[in-house]
């Protein structure tokens, strides 16, 4: 098994965390479905300026391309859709600390749609997972600016996540990690595109916010992504999916000190709960 490449760890979870930050700088002036058409187009446009994004290791066959396009639907099309949405009721700290639920879903996702076989240990770490969960979303559900729905909609696209990290791995392993993250992109572009017209014609011109979508794409689509599907490929997709254990803390400091979040006690506990259930589900070998 190959050790975990701490530099691509940390450079994913700095940036994807934050990405909350920065998509709720977009939602000042831009209307969701423009944060989100942006941030996977400058992702595209960046990885499509890198050469070893032209050219797999090797060819696609048709059914190739649409397993790559459903990756670009449950990597990038579907989640980065839910995430600007949620933020109009949900904080970016915590829409960042549900996020640390990213291992607990890969490992459920593996277990029951892709067969991967698991352990008592992780299925405990699950159950201790869905408990740290809990202690977030539920009196986030309940307080001043936030709702319910926002909630659902972050744990839907976190779910989405872990079908992503177990089809990744097998992809990037064969054609790449570049090439396969660009060409998924072009999939959640095409496929973003309707619901980003109409946000651009509901949205108002800033600066802040176009800036802010465009270091979200370059760097939130673009070298995060990256990132983690060249971890997938070494590590597997449970062992990647620990990348989610600084998200929330990068989330939850950005938060609080550029956007004046305020931060629960039991918020505080359902992360670090979160966290050990993720740990303990990435504590054996990796898949």
């Amino acid at each position: 098994m190959e050790p975990l490449d701490f530099g691509l760890l940390a450079a994913a979870a700095g940036i994807w965390g934050s990405s909350f930050l920065f998509t709720a700088i977009g939602l000042d002036d831009f209307h969701p479905g423009l944060v989100t058409l942006l941030r996977i187009g400058f992702g595209l446009v960046a990885l499509w300026l890198m050469p070893s994004a032209r050219h797999t290791q090797a060819p696609l066959s048709p059914a190739d391309r649409k397993r790559i396009g459903v990756l670009g639907v449950v990597w990038m099309a579907f989640p980065l859709t839910m995430f600007p949405i949620a933020q109009q009721w949900v904080d970016s700290s915590i829409a960042g600390m549900l996020n640390a639920a990213m291992p607990i879903a890969t490992v459920i996702v593996a277990a029951t749609v892709f067969g991967v076989a698991t352990t008592g240990t992780k299925l405990f770490g699950v159950a201790v997972g869905l408990v740290g969960i809990a202690l977030i979303a539920i009196p986030t559900a309940q307080i001043a600016n936030t709702n319910a729905v926002g909630v659902l909609l972050v744990l839907a696209a976190v779910i989405a996540y872990g079908f992503a990290a177990n089809l990744a791995g097998p992809l990037q392993q064969e054609f790449g990690a570049i090439p396969v993250v660009a060409r998924a992109l072009v999939a959640a572009f095409v496929l973003s595109l309707p619901y980003g017209i109409y946000g651009l014609i509901e949205s108002a011109f800033a600066w802040d916010s176009l800036v802010a979508c465009i270091a979200l794409g370059a760097g939130g689509t673009g070298i995060a992504y990256v990132c983690a599907a060249m971890l997938s490929g070494r590590v597997g997709a449970v062992r990647m999916s620990i990348v989610t254990y600084l998200i929330p803390i990068v989330s939850a400091v950005l938060g609080v000190v550029f956007r004046d979040e305020s931060i629960g006690v039991l918020a505080i506990v359902g992360t670090a709960v979160v966290l050990l259930g993720a740990a303990l589900t990435t504590r054996n070998r990796a898949t």
